[in-house]
């Protein structure tokens, strides 16, 4: 969330948009969920469906137009995230 504010956005010199598939971070949530809160396979669901996958799509996903680099893949895409060493390199 933290492109939705244009305040901070000015203030960030690279902005990153790590893209996850839907179904991979429902898969990390419902673990999470269950393993470490407790819940139950249905309540994760519900809240996933009235709370979660809708504030993604309104405030999450629309951000993702002001980033500078979009790593597709949840981060497991070696050619993107060689491009961003290659860029913290050159800044260090």
């Amino acid at each position: 969330m933290i492109f939705f504010d244009k305040k901070i956005r000015e203030k960030i010199d690279l902005k990153i948009f790590v893209d996850t598939p839907a179904d991979i971070r429902f898969i990390r949530r419902m673990k999470r969920d269950i393993v470490e809160r407790g819940r139950t396979v249905d309540s994760v669901i519900e809240q996933y469906l009235a709370v979660v996958r809708p504030g993604h799509d309104e405030f999450i996903e629309p951000t993702k137009v002001h980033a500078d680099l979009i790593v597709p893949e949840g981060g497991n895409n070696q050619k993107a995230l060689n491009v961003l060493v290659s860029f913290i390199n050159q800044i260090v």
